[in-house]
């Protein structure tokens, strides 16, 4: 059997399913080359990579790539076309000349998050259409699978839920440069990471740091990735000088790096529908504290990742942080299970064949 891949962006999810979907059976991929060629080394050598000259949405050339693409999708002859986000605006033009190869796409996020100013580019009937268009759809989590039964006039065996793999390549590139952990010097870092933009919830997890001025003096903050500027939160800081801000794009070693120095990982969202980000710090062994929004609480307490606290309820946060940073042990026990399910249930491999087994079910219902 033999799946094509296609997506736009989400390098980081997207190696993790493309490397485990290829243990299982042919999948040739195609992605944009100006985001993904130096990332080749990162998929497995089973993965049939294609980088193709994908333009920008709005460029001219658009109507010849979707051409070009077609003809490449007639040159394979896959069973199975896999769109791995919603969010490509053209591919709804060229979907009707793909027909009869059963579509499936993968919807990360029916709901666009507050703040998310990337996604608001796209015009909203955009994803829409392409969750329209395909006989089958994926999501992350149950709760997710029914707020598409709910938009979508879809039947219920036509979403399948399956999980967002761990991402490994950060822990990997750490063990192949043996990069290590900064030496312990007594203090307690907490790491907020990726796109800060509003429903990332940055402002609580600042009020909880003013909390805890005095009850957690070792307590140093890391954020980290571009968006909205953190500093606007400076007059609710307790302290800033214990925050360190790099308000950026940050490449693959530093990400490994600071991963790698984290305690904790803190994910105080207001809204989500699951966390990438989630998934990174678990290939770390990293315990986490989230807020209970979308698919988080679902995917934390049955696996042991970490502790679960109200959205927006700041005191709540910060006896987390205090309960974490007062107890190694608690740490080390919820780091384990972590680890242990980003290698275990979660892992690539593990999610690729559940991926596997969708596939074949969609191909045999057509």
């Amino acid at each position: 059997m033999k799946a094509l891949l296609l997506v736009s962006e989400l390098e980081d999810y997207t190696i993790s399913f493309a490397n485990g979907v290829a243990q299982h059976l042919q999948v040739v991929l195609g992605v944009p080359r100006r985001r993904y060629a130096h990332l080749a080394s990162c998929f497995d050598p089973a993965v049939d990579l294609h980088l193709l000259d994908w333009p920008r949405h709005r460029s001219l050339s658009n109507p010849w790539f979707l051409h070009q693409l077609t003809r490449l999708i007639r040159h394979e002859q896959p069973n199975l076309i896999h769109l791995l986000s919603n969010s490509t605006l053209w591919l709804n033009f060229a979907a009707p000349f793909w027909r009869p190869i059963p579509l499936v796409t993968t919807v990360h996020d029916v709901e666009v998050h507050p703040g998310d100013s990337d996604t608001r580019t796209l015009p909203g009937w955009a994803p829409q259409l392409m969750v329209r268009q395909s006989g089958h759809v994926v999501v992350h989590g149950e709760g997710l699978k029914q707020m598409v039964l709910d938009r979508y006039s879809k039947s219920a065996d036509h979403v399948h839920v399956l999980s967002h793999p761990a991402i490994h390549r950060y822990s990997e590139l750490a063990r192949q440069q043996k990069m290590a952990r900064r030496e312990a010097d007594g203090t307690f870092r907490v790491l907020l990471f990726g796109r800060i933009f509003a429903y990332k919830g940055l402002e609580h997890l600042v009020r909880a740091e003013a909390m805890l001025k005095d009850l957690l003096p070792n307590l140093r903050i890391t954020v980290a990735g571009r968006g909205d500027n953190p500093w606007i939160f400076r007059p609710l800081m307790g302290e800033a000088g214990r925050y360190d801000i790099r308000n950026r794009f940050i490449e693959d070693a530093e990400v490994a790096q600071l991963f790698l120095d984290a305690d904790i990982v803190v994910l105080p969202y207001t809204e989500a529908s699951q966390s990438g980000v989630l998934n990174l710090a678990a290939a770390f062994g990293k315990p986490v504290i989230v807020t209970d929004v979308g698919e988080l609480r679902a995917t934390v307490l049955p696996n042991g990742l970490g502790m679960v606290v109200p959205p927006g309820d700041v005191e709540e946060l910060a006896r987390a942080i205090r309960i974490l940073a007062d107890n190694s042990e608690l740490r080390s026990k919820l780091g384990s299970g972590a680890l242990a399910w980003a290698t275990g249930p979660n892992s690539p491999e593990q999610v690729g064949a559940k991926a596997a087994a969708v596939y074949r079910e969609v191909v045999g219902t057509c």
